[in-house]
């Protein structure tokens, strides 16, 4: 249920009302139109002799194909339609938004070069197009161009269109790739012969959307998915020329709890079957170069075990868990590679998450994670000496990649940070000297000494620090009326970094403070942090939030009448959580695929993922798991209480939280809640869980964020 912001006179205005500590935000003038009332069909569930009345269960029918799927896209039309109403004043300013943040974005560009296998590949953009196009050169970068895939006219006349992975065969000749037209991450792949253009008939349906070339050039290795479920639980491999429907089952996952895939190791001996579940993980591998062998067992699963394995020239590394809480480093030889054989490299360390390890024939680069922020340390395997790369600010992201070349001495980073810019970085491990091969360009102008970038911490109830990054503009005042965009996520031990994002710019230049709540659930602190904030410690993650909003009350950041709280996907779980427990915190919600039907949906073993994340948020058929979920879940938990303005967004084709779950939690909300403030629910009927497929048409769903809360801000330009 995993889970995409020049200057207006706006903020002038916002300016001229900071002498006023008390000022509460202008009213925008909304239209009086009645909101749409969902039926009511009553439906009991029991279980643990608890009875619950879901008045709005019904609305699942739709991809059930039951009788009420025509009355499911009536009410999701209605809500459009009122929402369309409502917001109607707002028009031109989402207009003016959309137009003020897609000029920022460079259109013809082209991305830096990457170097495998005697090719350099790269995408480029054109003007005024939502897509790329997919190309390379031979050898060196004067060489002619070939355009692999363009993509901008395989998608054309198409509502939704996404690539999942390119893979080329060893050869240079053939290129695999996915399609996916409906958004429900159902790829389909095809296989495009690069020397004639020849797009061939083999055609692979419901897959992951990426594939493996063995060394002979002639064999894929894919990841089936269930087309019920959607769950990942076959690798299939396919030979050329024959029908996808009698391809070879070579691994078929039984633990519906776990997620499956197929990868070559960067230097190209190995193919990898990976399972993993959320606490245990289990590798299979066979040499590239033999295509119809049998998977051999890496390390059976070990519960509560996880490991990742990286191979070198003359043996494994192995990232585990395995008696190390922050994870560490081990390496066994390439024969016997069961735990017995491991060896320690890095041990455990309390303040230092590993995180993942890049690997090159003469060097290692560490991903670590250190107070919060991410580190990257080389390390040469000649003469065993490290050097750590500094980044220099409070706040920021750094991360390796891509560098598929094995053979390379330079290590390929990217840097961003709340006020830099996403930048591609070389580092030479040899020298040590760094290139910046391209910062993304701002268009119309960008100074980053403009606005400040600050990293602070909350105190939450138990005594915990909880990181806080934020960024304003220069001149900002901390006198307690600025409005302020909090955004947080908290769960799968993913960690939100501090990154930059154009868009963004048209909160910041019109006052706004933006900032990031570093929760529990989230793994910024290390992996305790993640296991302090899921399962029957989740309540930490929405508690952790409010204390964060509660601090930038208390420091004068912001006040009440101009707070903000953003969260999508499972932050979409954190934003129901948040509003339940302290309604009157916030002046205004933005709740995107919201994943707030959480004790339903456990439930529903037919449900797209929910298998998989049992580990993540308990079980529900155990009776504590229950009652615990049942204790935070947003929709149990509605009340006849004052609920702050909330836009909330799904998509109809969402695969990861189906559309179900935002539409009855927004029925019951209208259908309960004691106050008149603003309630939207905007569903996208053409698109799923990542919205648009163009890297113009989400920023329209950007655009109505904005207005929404700039409107409740009494910003309308």
């Amino acid at each position: 249920m995993f889970n995409k912001l020049l200057f207006f006179s706006g903020f002038a205005m916002l300016a001229a009302c900071t002498n006023h500590s008390d000022m509460k935000a202008k009213s925008h003038a909304w239209p009086d139109a009645k909101a749409p009332v969902a039926e009511i069909k009553p439906f009991q569930r029991t279980i643990h002799d608890d009875t619950v009345t879901d008045n709005y269960y019904w609305m699942i029918d739709y991809f059930k194909k039951g009788a009420d799927s025509t009355k499911v896209v009536d009410y999701l039309k209605a809500e459009n339609e009122y929402l369309d109403t409502m917001m109607i004043g707002t028009k031109k300013f989402r207009e003016d938004l959309y137009t003020e943040m897609k000029a920022r974005i460079k259109e013809k560009d082209e991305s830096v070069p990457v170097f495998n296998n005697g090719y350099f590949y790269y995408t480029r953009t054109d003007d005024g197009k939502e897509y790329y196009k997919y190309c390379r050169k031979k050898g060196h970068l004067n060489a002619k161009e070939e355009v692999l895939l363009d993509v901008d006219e395989a998608a054309k006349g198409k509502a939704y269109y996404d690539i999942g992975e390119f893979s080329i065969s060893e050869d240079n000749k053939l290129m695999a790739y996915g399609v996916d037209e409906v958004s429900r991450r159902e790829y389909v792949i095809h296989v495009k012969n690069l020397e004639t253009g020849e797009i061939y008939k083999d055609a692979i349906p419901r897959t992951e959307g990426s594939a493996v070339w063995a060394n002979d050039n002639k064999t894929l290795f894919y990841t089936s998915k269930n087309p019920e479920t959607l769950l990942s639980e076959k690798i299939k491999r396919h030979m050329l020329g024959t029908d996808a429907g009698n391809d070879v089952t070579v691994y078929e996952e039984m633990d519906k709890s776990n997620y499956i895939g197929v990868w070559k190791s960067k230097n190209n001996k190995y193919i990898f079957i990976e399972s993993q579940a959320t606490m245990s993980s289990e590798y299979r591998m066979i040499v590239a170069a033999n295509s119809t062998a049998a998977f051999k067992v890496f390390q059976p699963r070990m519960k509560n075990v996880l490991y990742s394995v990286t191979p070198l020239a003359d043996k494994f590394l192995i990232k585990t868990n395995w008696k190390a809480k922050n994870f560490r480093l081990m390496e066994c030889g390439l024969t016997n590679t069961d735990s017995t054989s491991w060896k320690e490299v890095i041990p455990n360390r309390a303040d230092v998450l590993l995180e993942g390890i890049d690997e090159f024939k003469d060097f290692i680069a560490l991903s670590e994670r250190k107070n919060g922020l991410t580190q990257i340390r080389i390390q040469n395997l000649n003469d065993g000496k490290e050097d750590a790369l500094d980044f220099g600010e409070p706040a920021y992201a750094a991360f390796p990649g891509p560098n598929p070349d094995y053979t390379s001495s330079t290590l390929r980073y990217t840097y961003t940070s709340l006020t830099t810019p996403s930048s591609v970085i070389d580092y030479n491990m040899v020298t040590k000297e760094k290139k910046i091969m391209k910062q993304a360009k701002v268009v119309g102008g960008y100074t980053a000494t403009d606005y400040v970038t600050e990293r602070i911490y909350a105190t939450a109830k138990d005594g915990t620090k909880i990181p806080i990054s934020l960024v304003y503009k220069k001149g900002f005042e901390k006198i307690g009326n600025a409005p302020l965009l909090l955004y947080g996520y908290g769960s799968y031990g993913n960690s939100i970094d501090a990154y930059f994002g154009s868009s963004r710019l048209s909160l910041l230049n019109r006052g706004f403070v933006f900032a990031i709540a570093h929760i529990r659930g989230g793994q910024e602190m290390g992996r305790q942090w993640y296991e302090d904030g899921k399962l029957m410690k989740k309540m930490n993650t929405f508690t952790d939030f409010i204390d964060c909003a509660e601090f930038l009350v208390k420091e004068k950041y912001t006040s009440k009448e101009h707070l903000y709280a953003e969260g999508g996907s499972a932050g979409g779980l954190l934003m129901g959580a948040v509003v339940n427990l302290a309604p009157d915190l916030w002046h205004g919600v933005v709740a995107s695929v919201p994943f707030v039907d959480v004790v339903n949906t456990m439930l529903d073993e037919s449900i797209p993922l929910t298998t998989n994340e049992f580990d993540e948020w308990g079980n529900p058929k155990n009776k504590d798991a229950y009652f615990y979920m049942k204790s935070y879940a947003p929709y149990e938990n509605v009340e006849k209480k004052n609920y702050p303005n909330m836009l909330v967004t799904t998509g109809l084709h969402d695969s990861q939280v189906q559309y179900f779950e935002p539409a009855k939690w927004v029925a019951k909300l209208r259908a309960t809640k004691t106050d008149n403030n603003k309630l939207f629910l905007h569903t996208n009927m053409a698109f799923g869980h990542g919205g648009a497929s163009g890297r113009f048409d989400y920023l329209k769903d950007v655009a109505l964020k904005y207005a929404f809360i700039l409107s409740l801000e009494g910003v309308e330009k």
